[in-house]
């Protein structure tokens, strides 16, 4: 049993499939399945039922599938140990995070660490937070900041924002003179808001069920900024954290009000997989962020 069959076995057992273990490590179908087939044969047992192309870890499958992560991250950490001479790793930092993350929060923070660690390359990638979870289980991304709550027992989860969300409505609008609204005024008024299903989104939507609301949906985008362009048209109203609006409300640009006896509020949290060691930027990554958070997260407004 060697580690290429390891990687191969596990792929597979996580993928779910041999064709798409192999685009993952990018070899044909036929090599992985050959080598997942000599390694039950050294092993003399079957580690996979094979139900026409979809496939399921047995038993024994099971137990070498646990002892495969082992390896293959005692492994990395001899790695990350034999670079400890050096302050950072050398090499790429892959990153994921939703629309506000990426807009909001990475620039400044990737710019300082880039100041300070040239030799670091930067990969972020955009998107929901099934998708950058999907990605950090298939460890194409080292390290993501998502909107919590996120459950798994392969994950780690540290919370690290906690910001207000507020009503945001744009300038002229009928909102904009009232500091404090109800959740009945806004059902008067078309909303724009995060996609269904997101974790931000359900804050929302349970905020209204509670009240009894029914809202009328105009639009539904994950990109802020198309939010705050269509409030700003005068097409809609939104409920979307303050930090994301703090600029245009310093300049006049929007207005913003709270919930009347109702304060809602979105964590947000890094998230990484327990069996995948940190690479050492990603630790250099946390702790430039603790230092900075303040100056780049704006939590709660006030009136």
């Amino acid at each position: 049993m060697d580690v290429r069959q390891m990687e191969m076995f596990r792929a597979v057992a996580e993928e779910r499939s041999f064709t798409r273990a192999g685009r993952r490590l990018h070899v044909s179908q036929s090599a992985v399945s050959r080598q997942v087939k000599l390694l039950e044969d050294e092993l003399g047992e079957a580690l996979l039922h094979r139900h026409g192309r979809r496939v399921a870890l047995t038993p024994s499958g099971d137990l070498v599938l646990a002892a495969s992560n082992r390896v293959i991250r005692d492994l990395q950490e001899v790695v990350s140990q034999l670079s400890e001479a050096r302050q950072l790793q050398r090499g790429t930092l892959r990153l994921g995070g939703g629309m506000t993350v990426c807009l909001y929060v990475f620039p400044k923070l990737l710019k300082t660490l880039g100041r300070q660690h040239r030799e670091i390359d930067f990969r972020v990638v955009s998107g929901t937070s099934e998708q950058i979870l999907d990605r950090i289980r298939k460890h194409d991304v080292d390290l993501g900041l998502l909107t919590l709550p996120i459950v798994g027992r392969d994950l780690e989860v540290m919370p690290v924002i906690k910001e207000e969300m507020v009503v945001v409505a744009g300038r002229g609008h009928p909102l904009t003179r009232r500091r404090i609204v109800d959740a009945e005024d806004l059902g008067r008024h078309p909303m724009i808001l995060y996609e269904a299903g997101s974790n931000t989104r359900k804050a929302v939507d349970g905020l209204f069920v509670e009240a009894g609301v029914a809202v009328d949906v105009a639009m539904e985008t994950e990109n802020v900024e198309i939010i705050k362009a269509m409030v700003a048209s005068g097409i809609g109203v939104t409920v979307i954290p303050y930090s994301a609006v703090a600029r245009e409300v310093r300049a006049g640009r929007f207005a913003c009000s709270r919930i009347r006896g109702r304060q809602l509020f979105r964590e947000t949290g890094w998230v990484y997989l327990k069996t995948d060691p940190l690479p050492r930027a990603a630790v250099e990554l946390l702790r430039l962020f603790e230092a900075m958070k303040g100056r780049m997260v704006v939590g709660r407004f006030s009136r």
